[in-house]
């Protein structure tokens, strides 16, 4: 497998799909799924290509999540290897996606394909839920083809997502789950003024510096044994004219914060809201939620790819919740499993990206000894 794999993600690093764009990534992947029997349907939503592949029927329902969209390469200058010429050197192929996520999903396209040649009449179904819009937006990708499933009544049982999950070694760690994430926007109001004259004005960044202390102080949780403490960050901050005799008339802070399932959402919104209105402050607080937390314990596919990557690395792979979201978030809606294994992670939106060629190899042994598993 290894050579078709490596012929796979080449071609699909050298499209310059950078989210939302697709660039025929997608196209490419569905004429291999076909020619191995997968039956396609493309699902578009605003500027995003979606595909939804699938070989067999009934349950379980195993699908494969990834993405053909790539962040900016930034400036071009500054990598030794062009971002979308896919070079190869020594046993690194180097190129934007390379890791994140298009080698992945080359060894699991590759992988699938081969199980399939070598079980045709595999119990239940292997499905494929491939979008271009993970990187940006994250509005009109994954969670659209899961409301679409969900709306028709088809099921998706374990999910695996190609993130790049490894650490040191390929295989060191299985994502089992993340962590949700929300973000607030607050509006602190206040008079605008003369610096001079303080008493005809009213400083919001005064009145509020309290209230930031006390909320960046909070001790939200002590996380659990699966998930790291709830933490939160102030992301952005902007009051004033630029002018330094002009006192601002309103204050801006976005905060963002990372929560395990010791929280909720709206208890998060509730705790916030208690601890402004005890400050008196006249403001506005609008609140963004990226995803709820998820989790799969330890079961039938935890173990099953556990246990692939034992026999294929002999190495005992760490679970872990960490990390930033990932679309699983909405994949786990659906009351999947959700286990995210792929390559290393170290060069991920770094410039010269790249991926070990063995590893692409080694990425699809693992992904055909667990299939192998499930519906062999």
């Amino acid at each position: 497998m290894q050579q078709a794999i490596l012929n796979l993600a080449q071609a699909l690093i050298r499209k310059p799909s950078i989210s939302p764009q697709d660039l025929g990534c997608q196209e490419m992947i569905g004429e291999y799924l076909a020619k191995c029997g997968f039956t396609l349907e493309w699902m578009p939503f605003g500027d995003t290509l979606n595909l939804w592949a699938t070989h067999g029927e009934g349950r379980p329902c195993i699908a494969f999540a990834g993405h053909t969209d790539v962040v900016p390469v930034g400036d071009e200058a500054q990598w030794q290897h062009p971002p979308f010429a896919a070079e190869v050197v020594g046993d690194l192929l180097y190129g934007r996606g390379a890791a994140d996520m298009k080698g992945s999903l080359a060894a699991m396209v590759v992988a699938a394909c081969e199980f399939v040649q070598q079980h045709p009449n595999h119990k239940g179904k292997i499905a494929f839920l491939i979008t271009s819009d993970e990187e940006a937006a994250a509005t009109d990708g994954t969670v659209k083809v899961v409301d679409t499933l969900m709306q028709r009544g088809e099921p998706i049982d374990y999910c695996m997502v190609g993130e790049p999950s490894s650490t040191e070694v390929l295989g060191d760690v299985i994502k089992n789950g993340r962590r949700g994430s929300i973000t607030g926007d607050l509006r602190v109001f206040g008079v605008q003024g003369h610096v001079a004259y303080p008493h005809l004005a009213d400083n919001p960044v005064h009145k509020a510096l309290n209230a930031l202390d006390e909320l960046v102080a909070i001790e939200w949780d002590n996380g659990n044994d699966y998930f790291p403490p709830t933490s939160l960050q102030i992301a952005n901050i902007h009051a004033g004219t630029g002018s330094n005799n002009v006192i601002p008339g309103e204050l801006f802070v976005q905060f963002n914060l990372r929560f395990c399932t010791e929280q909720t959402a709206e208890g998060i919104g509730q705790r916030v809201k208690a601890l402004l209105d005890s400050h008196d402050l006249k403001y506005d607080l609008q609140w963004r939620l990226s995803g709820n937390p998820f989790l799969t314990p330890e079961g039938e596919f935890v173990n099953a790819v556990k246990s692939a990557v034992g026999e294929v690395l002999n190495i005992a792979p760490r679970l872990d919740t960490g990390g930033g979201t990932s679309d699983g978030r909405f994949i786990a809606q659906m009351g999947a499993q959700v286990v995210e294994f792929g390559p290393l992670n170290r060069t991920i939106h770094k410039v010269d990206e790249c991926v070990s060629v063995r590893d692409l190899a080694v990425l699809g042994e693992v992904h055909l000894r667990w299939l192998a598993r499930l519906l062999g």
